[in-house]
Order: C-alpha cells, then sequence, then structure tokens
C-alpha cells in the first residue's frame, strides 16, 4: 500500500526545520547603498573551485544588490552579536552604529568583530521558490586562529555551543 502524501505547509516545515542548528551570519552587498541580511541558509558547496551557496528571499534588497553587482560579503557572527542579527533579519536595517570596512576585493560590507568573512563572486542563481539559491565563487577569507564561539539559532531562538 502506497503511502499518502500530505502537503506541507510553511509553519510545519519552519518548525521541523528549526530542529537543525545552524550559524548565523549577514550577507552583505553594496549598490548605491549598503544592504545586509541576516542568513542561516547557507554552506559550503565545493572545495575546487571554492563555492559557498546562500539562499536570500526573492523580494530581498539584499539580493538585489547582490545581483546587480556581481560580489557580496559574507560575515559569521560571533556569539556577542545578537543585536547585529536581529538588525539585519528586518526589511531595510540601518548601518548607523555598526562598524564595518570595505571588502577590498567585492566592495561588500564586512562588519568589524565578525568570527569570520568571506568575499565572493557570483557563479550561479537558481531558482529557490520565494527565495533565490546563489552560488558564490570565494574570492577571500578572513577568521582567526584562536578558537571563539559562534551565534547559532535553534528552534527560533539565538543560542550558544555550550561544552
Amino acid at each position: 500500500m502506497a503511502a499518502q502524501l500530505t502537503p506541507i505547509g510553511a509553519d510545519a516545515l519552519r518548525a521541523t526545520m528549526g530542529h537543525f542548528a545552524t550559524g548565523v551570519t549577514v550577507v552583505t552587498a553594496s549598490g548605491r547603498d549598503l544592504h545586509g541580511s541576516t542568513v542561516n541558509a547557507i554552506t559550503s558547496v565545493s572545495l575546487d573551485p571554492p563555492l559557498l551557496l546562500v539562499c536570500l528571499s526573492s523580494d530581498s534588497r539584499t539580493l538585489a544588490a547582490l545581483l546587480e553587482s556581481g560580489r557580496f560579503g559574507v560575515n559569521v557572527l560571533h556569539e556577542t552579536q545578537q543585536a547585529i542579527a536581529r538588525r539585519f533579519a528586518r526589511r531595510g536595517a540601518s548601518w548607523d552604529g555598526v562598524g564595518q570596512q570595505e571588502g577590498p576585493l567585492t566592495g561588500a560590507p564586512l562588519i568589524d568583530g565578525a568570527l569570520a568573512t568571506l568575499e565572493c563572486a557570483v557563479h550561479d542563481v537558481a531558482d529557490g521558490g520565494d527565495h533565490q539559491i546563489v552560488i558564490g565563487r570565494v574570492l577571500a577569507v578572513r577568521h582567526p586562529d584562536e578558537h571563539a564561539p559562534p551565534l547559532l539559532f535553534y528552534r527560533g531562538t539565538f543560542t550558544r555551543v555550550s561544552g
């Protein structure tokens, strides 16, 4: 007997995927203005060539700036940067008071104090329903050699690594 497939609603999928802990990043791009979006849908794709993917809402201003410039930054947040994550989770977030520097290869804002930063060029874009899947070729990375705790997102809230 074949199993009946039941359509999955957005709330059920969000609640289920919330059980998968993720790191928290802010994806940034520079157009006429600086843009940034808090993103946890990001992963490494390939080491050779160095590629990552990030998923951004199809109506995101950050996505529009990223596609226009062909370049973007990824800022991996430290556990003390919840306020930055919350700020860039809102559409049209202000950069006032957020320390940043222009990425030398991309012009994208790189957030001061980020745990790690990556500068990327758009390699490919694919339809992902209400999001666009952006494959980025990693041009440069920066990270500390010493361990520092990341900001995590789990079941709808920010959390920390405990150990």
